[in-house]
Parts: C-alpha cells; structure tokens; sequence
C-alpha cells in the first residue's frame, strides 16, 4: 500500500500519518518543498505511518494517472521475487538500511516528521494489512512472495452468506437429529416403565387373590382352616314375624371383614337351645317367650359366635323396606297365591320364574309362603331369597341407607341403632352388588341339634364358632306325627311338650288322619318318660305301648283325633 495518496495531475499531495479512534486513515498534505527532496532510505513502517517516494500500486487511486513502476531504476531498489534481498528482513528495522516492505515496495525516503496541518478522510482506505510471512523457496531457502498472497480487507466476501446457511442448515439438522434421539430414549424409557408397573401390578393382584402359582394351595387353606378363627366378623341376627299368619324365621346376616364376603345363615325354628333355666327349647319358642335378648344369648352359647344385635323384622316392614328399594329381582321357586283372592282358581300372585320383579306385598307374600306338606326350611330358603334380594338394591352409601331405615320409622331393640344398621346394611349391599354375597343353611338334626358337618361347613368356616348343642340326656327327645287332619296341632303339640321339659321332633304329617294317638317306647327304662308325654299331652296313659320309635327319639307320639290342644294347655 502506498504512503501517500495523489489528488490529481500536478495537484497536492498526501501522505499517511496514522489512524483515529474508529480505525480509519488519516492524512495530511506534502509541502511543495518537501517533496522535492532527494530520495532517502526510509526503514520498514509496518503501520504505514512513513512515506515513500516514486511510483507504486495505488489500488484506491482516484483521478490521478498512475505509471508503472519500474524495479530496475536507480532511483530506488526493486524487489525480485527470483533474487534474494541484499540485507536480511527486519520488520522493525529503525535504521536507513534498506528494509522489507510488506506492501512491495522498498523503503527510499527517511522518515518524515509529522505536521499537524489540514488533513483529508478517504473512506475507502482501510486499515493496515495483518502481518503474513511467505513461503520459502526451495532452491534459495528464501520467502517468496507471490502476487495471490495479498488480500485486502476490502475484498467483497460473495460467499460468506452461503457459508452461514450451510452452517447453520447443518447444524439445525444436527439438532433435529439429537432431538429426536432424545424423543426415541424417553419414549422407551416410558415403555419400560409402563411395562414394568403393569407386571408388579399383575404378580401382586395374583398374590393377594391367592393364585400365583406355587403360593395359592398353602394361602387358601391357612386362610380357611387354622385363620378362620382369627377372621373379624360382623353380626345380627333378624327376625321376621308373620303378623298375619303367625310365626317367626330368623337368618344371621353375617359380614366376614376379613375375607370381604357376605352371608345370610338360615336358622331353622327347630334349632335346639338352653334358656335361662337350663331347660332344652328351641329357636322358635324363644323368640316367642324369651324375647330378643334372650334368645341372643341362646344363640351365642349355641353357634358359639358374637351377634352384635337384634332385628326385628314384621311383614309390614318388610313390605315398605322393599318398596322403599324399588322392588326386587329374584328367581322364585314356586307360585304363590294372592293372600286377598275370594275365588278358588285365581291367577297367582308370584309366577315362578327367573327375573321375577316383586313389589312389596310380592316380596312378603314370597318370603312367608308354606305350601302344604313342605318343611319349614323350604319357607326359610325363600325369606333368605328376599333378603338378598333386598341387599342388592339397597344403596351402598351408609349415610343414604341410614336414611332408608329410619323412613321405616321402626323402633329397633337395643343396643342396635339406626345408623348402626344402616351401615351395617349398606356394607353388605356393596358385597352382595359385587357378587360376593351367599345363602348358607344351617343343618340341624331332627332333635334340633347340630352335626358335626354343620359344625365345619357353617358354624366354624362361617361363624368362627364352635357347635355346643345341649347335652343329649338333658331332656326326653318326643318325635311327633301329626295324624289329626289339623296342621296346627303339630305346632301345639310342640309348644305344650317343650314347656314339659322335653326336646320336641317333627316327624311330619300322616298320610291319612288316625282316630286315636299312639305313644310308644322301645326302652324298658322309657316307659315312664312315656307315660310323662301322654299326661302332658292330655291323653291317656292306655295310649302307651312298647314299640318301634324314631332313631333319633326316645318317644314317638302319632297324634290322633283324639287329641284335644285345649286339654294339654
């Protein structure tokens, strides 16, 4: 680059002095007489800050005719490419020693002093080229300079902008490919974990249901066996009273916390009690002559279980309470005539069928119907149909349930109350909606005691309890046939002989009507049990003979119609 910067033909010249604060160019101009000095050797000026004279390369020349210089002249000492400088290179040399111009030119002049006179801003003149070193030429070992090494900073960059759109095409897609590298990882991440909660889901469900494999056989029969007298249980016993009719059927509603299930247990009339006296009697009698509280404690020495309260249950509230749920679907097992028909021959009142939908006065007439000749355990099995039934569509909320038995407006024996029921009630409904809800009926022997199948099957596996049946010496056992034509004696019959003291046995009902009643003993030592029933019964003691009776009796009595009830009172 050139020192100074020529205006025009025979016009001003100027020189170069340096740069201001935002790096540009400054000069100044030449005095006529300075620039007609003889030539001096100028030291090498890495900033362009020194002059030099002659003709050079003035790539920012504007107006002024500019000559070719000349390398070979006198004037001053040309740089060969193909020679080798006469003094080594010093980039900065202070001297007057002839030095390397990095711009192509050598150094002439000495340097100048610098005048602060009027000075001129090119715009186009840039700042001072970076320091470059050439390579060295093999034959002489010397740098060698070429015309392609220089550049200027002012050389437009054409292609930059498409370097930047390259650079940053590709690193935007660099980024695209990361980022859905990262997607892929916590997309598996996820499955895994997914996969992985599924699995300990499943083995755990299977654990607690009892059917992982190599678990089940020993969880199921601890949980049957030797647990089930640890299992918590909940229960009240319900009595419902025929208030047309007469009579009584009781069921244990039953709700094992433990295992999550629910059971009604069918307790037969004929069950076989000890009341406070230590006389034998059974489930009927007293709940007709001990009341509820007596007849709980009889039930708990008996089944050996904790029956936590008493409901007692008329038809007439059993009608609303099913009214109350919206009816009831159930599968009946016989017809049931309408109680109110005046005219034999009449439709009945319940179909039998499947999905029979009962309305209040359905359910109860359902719930208490005895055909002739059928056992009480018949009529006992229907009731428990009704009360599940009743379960079913009972609401599971405690609070609502609560509510729908004290619209009852029922006056319940204490200590049970209406929120105790109503959330007692509302348990089971949600197990009998789950399906985990059954019927079971307790097997009682013709003297109403309990069989050691009962005792496993209900009493222990149900209950938690332990069978205690009142000792079979403790009373005569009396199995009486009903033989008169008049299905009430046999009910009389029983009340008059278990007020004696004596275990009454149903034997059923003759297949034709006797004139005389019959009482027989197969034991000598019986005979005077014998004679004991006929007094009680109000017969005569000629009715006693030595004969066949009952396996399970020590007395048989058939009932003839002789036998007068009001005489026995």
């Amino acid at each position: 680059m050139n020192d100074r910067y020529d205006a025009g033909y025979g016009g001003d010249q100027y020189e170069l002095v340096g740069y201001d604060e935002y790096n540009q160019p400054v000069y100044r101009q030449v005095p006529a007489q300075q620039t007609q000095q003889p030539p001096q050797q100028q030291p090498y000026d890495p900033y362009g800050q020194q002059q030099q004279q002659g003709y050079a390369y003035d790539p920012y020349a504007t107006g002024t005719q500019q000559q070719t210089p000349d390398y070979d002249t006198g004037a001053q000492q040309a740089y060969d490419s193909r020679q080798a400088p006469q003094s080594g290179y010093d980039p900065y040399a202070t001297g007057t020693t002839t030095a390397y111009d990095p711009y192509g030119q050598t150094a002439t002049s000495g340097q100048q002093p610098r005048v602060a006179e009027q000075t001129a801003y090119i715009p186009q003149q840039g700042g001072p080229a970076e320091k470059t070193e050439a390579p060295k030429t093999p034959e002489t070992g010397e740098r060698d300079y070429r015309t392609e090494q220089f550049a200027f900073v002012e050389e437009p960059t054409d292609d930059s902008e498409d370097v930047i759109d390259w650079l940053n095409f590709t690193e935007n897609r660099t980024e695209r490919r990361e980022e859905a590298k990262r997607r892929a990882r916590g997309r598996m991440v996820a499955l895994v974990v997914a996969l992985a909660l599924v699995v300990s889901g499943g083995v755990g469900y299977l654990w607690y249901a009892g059917k992982l494999p190599g678990v089940s056989s020993s969880a199921s029969k601890s949980g049957t066996t030797t647990a089930a007298s640890a299992q918590n249980r909940d229960v009240i016993v319900v009595h419902l009273h025929n208030t047309a009719k007469g009579g009584t059927s009781s069921v244990l509603l039953v709700d094992n916390t433990t295992l999550k299930q629910g059971t009604t247990v069918l307790l037969p009339n004929s069950l076989a009690l000890t009341d406070d006296d230590g006389n034998t009697t059974t489930l009927a009698k007293s709940v007709d002559d001990d009341g509820t509280s007596g007849t709980v404690d009889q039930l708990n020495t008996v089944l050996g279980t904790d029956i936590e309260g008493t409901w007692r249950l008329d038809t007439p509230y059993l009608q609303n309470l099913v009214d109350l749920v919206g009816n009831i679907d159930i599968e009946t097992n016989t017809d049931v005539p309408d109680p109110a028909a005046t005219k034999k021959g009449a439709a009945p009142l319940v179909h039998k069928g499947k999905d029979q939908t009962l309305s209040g006065k359905m359910a109860v007439a359902y719930a208490t119907y005895r055909a002739s000749g059928e056992s009480q355990n018949t009529q006992l099995e229907r009731f428990g149909q009704v009360m599940q039934g009743v379960l079913r569509q009972l609401t599971s909320d405690p609070t609502a349930a609560t509510t729908t038995v004290q619209t009852l407006a029922q006056i319940l024996d204490p200590p049970l109350t209406d929120k105790d029921l109503g959330t007692f009630l509302a348990k089971l409904a949600d197990l009998a909606k789950g399906g985990d809800y059954k019927t079971a009926l307790l097997p009682v022997q013709n003297d109403g005691t309990l069989t050691a199948q009962a005792s496993a099957s209900v009493v222990k596996d149900v209950l938690g309890g332990t069978a205690k049946s009142p000792d079979e010496g403790s009373a005569v056992r009396v199995a009486v046939q009903n033989a008169t034509g008049v299905k009430d004696d046999t009910e009389k019959a029983r009340v008059v002989l278990l007020n004696g003291g004596f275990t009454f046995l149903e034997a059923g009902t003759a297949s034709a009507a006797s004139a005389k009643s019959k009482i027989t003993y197969s034991d000598a030592a019986d005979k005077e049990n014998a004679t004991e029933v006929a007094k009680t019964l109000g017969l005569p003691t000629s009715t006693v003979t030595k004969g066949t009776v009952a396996a399970n009796a020590d007395v048989s009595v058939v009932l003839g119609e002789d036998y007068k009830p009001s005489s026995s009172s």
